[in-house]
């Protein structure tokens, strides 16, 4: 996990819409970035549908909010279509964006074990610092803690 006070990576990745979004297009803006496994699973559509219920509170708080997998730009257009999600969901299938903010690594469930996107909360201040970092994301009351949190 990259250290709070320290520059976050810039990015121009693909949205569920299929447009170029990059985190300096944000500048002057809090960016909620949150990294999250796969869409259209149990805690992930939990984590999506809190945050795009919450969408209108962060927006009065400055905030932006980008959700980041390695699903496809065509797994997130259904994602959104079938949760009725309101942010905006980022594709990096190519991994590198996801490395760049440390948050692949080897984990474990039902014995086996895998490479994956570990959940992960960043909250990247005005001039692209990280001011918050969390690994240790519970994706049911992610969204609810991070409007208490900011």
């Amino acid at each position: 996990m990259l250290e709070v006070g320290s520059k976050a990576p810039d990015f121009t990745l693909l949205d569920q819409d299929g447009h170029s979004r990059s985190l300096s297009e944000f500048k002057g803006q809090k960016v909620l970035l949150y990294f999250y496994p796969k869409d259209n699973t149990a805690g992930c559509t939990k984590q999506a549908c809190a945050y795009s219920q919450f969408k209108e509170e962060f927006q009065q708080k400055g905030v932006v909010i980008l959700g980041l997998s390695k699903d496809s730009v065509k797994s997130h257009k259904r994602f959104e279509e079938k949760q009725n999600l309101s942010i905006t969901l980022l594709s990096n299938e190519e991994l590198d964006v996801i490395q760049a903010y440390d948050v692949w690594h080897q984990k474990k469930m039902c014995g086996k074990e895998y490479m994956g996107v570990v959940r992960t909360t960043y909250v990247i201040d005005e001039n692209e610092i990280i001011i918050y970092a969390n690994d240790k994301v519970k994706a049911a009351s992610d969204a609810q803690m991070m409007l208490e949190t900011i």
